[in-house]
């Protein structure tokens, strides 16, 4: 059995919209004493909530999610931004989406001139409501939209493509290293599965059947594999919990572990044990390690 290195780490949260003065700050200026295996650091983006940020297939870029009242996006919305390839070159990062609705989860197609997101825009142009923690002891909680739906655009932000179309959740979708197909997370099936599409052609294969949820999915770079976050509730009261926080469109990540398997699904492993949420799984460039945050 190949074994997978997990290497654990907490970076994420650091893409926040850069502000013209800010950007001569030093290169390291989040740097934190002591740190041994991270270098040129900078910071890219300085308020807001950000998130959700991918690498262009060239390196050269990111895109992003981003909610910031004082620039008038007052719901997540995307924006693609060109990485500064030095200390006095400015950050800024351009919105694509169409500011209607709520986005989420953007990624690019290798020829760089097309990105895929979801988007809830078909189901209203505002914003969507968030829940109200509180009715749930204060619990970190995810809300399904159900007029989420994943769309191809140009990266000038014009919609070419609706890529799915079945009433329910369906985002967090990655693709394959070759661009042909996209793997991303839905509840049309009545629980929260991880699925494969062919872009080309729409035809998809349900490929988790576990109850839980199962998400945030990613190829490896050599294609031959998947890893993803899952949750596994086992007891009574965990089953309860989770049917009743999804029959309200809601999920709550608070424990979720890593599982690989081949492509297609098949072959599953859980190959974290840590009993709590594990986030941003993906694989390093030889397909052999995981780096992952764990909280």
């Amino acid at each position: 059995m190949k074994r997978y290195l997990l290497i654990l780490s907490a970076i994420c949260g650091f893409f926040s919209l850069t502000q013209a003065q800010e950007n001569a700050k030093p290169l390291d200026s989040v740097l934190f004493a002591g740190e041994k295996h991270f270098k040129n650091i900078r910071q890219l983006t300085f308020g807001g909530d950000n998130a959700e940020a991918y690498w262009s297939y060239d390196g050269k870029s990111i895109i992003f999610q981003r909610t910031n009242p004082k620039e008038g996006i007052n719901c997540d919305q995307i924006l693609i931004g060109k990485l500064p390839t030095n200390a006095n070159e400015p950050f800024s990062p351009k919105m694509v989406s169409s500011g209607k609705g709520r986005t989420t989860c953007a990624y690019f197609l290798p020829d760089g001139k097309h990105i895929i997101y979801a988007s809830t825009h078909l189901g209203g142009d505002a914003c969507p409501p968030t829940p109200d923690r509180a009715k749930y002891g204060n619990k970190y909680i995810w809300p399904l939209y159900d007029s989420y739906d994943i769309f191809m655009a140009t990266i000038d932000g014009k919609i070419v493509k609706q890529l799915t179309t079945a009433k329910g959740y369906d985002a967090e979708a990655t693709l394959s290293p070759d661009g042909k197909k996209m793997i991303y997370c839905s509840d049309k099936d009545g629980d929260l599965e991880l699925y494969v599409m062919e872009l080309a052609t729409g035809k998809e294969k349900r490929i988790t059947n576990s109850l839980g949820y199962d998400g945030g999915a990613w190829f490896s770079p050599d294609g031959k594999k998947i890893v993803w976050r899952a949750s596994r509730p086992k007891t009574d009261a965990e089953i309860k919990e989770y049917k009743e926080l999804l029959a309200e469109g809601m999920v709550a990540p608070t424990h979720m572990e890593v599982f690989v398997a081949n492509a297609d699904g098949s072959e599953a492993k859980q190959i974290t044990f840590l009993e709590q949420a594990n986030w941003a799984p993906n694989f390093t460039p030889d397909s052999k390690a995981v780096p992952l945050i764990c909280t």
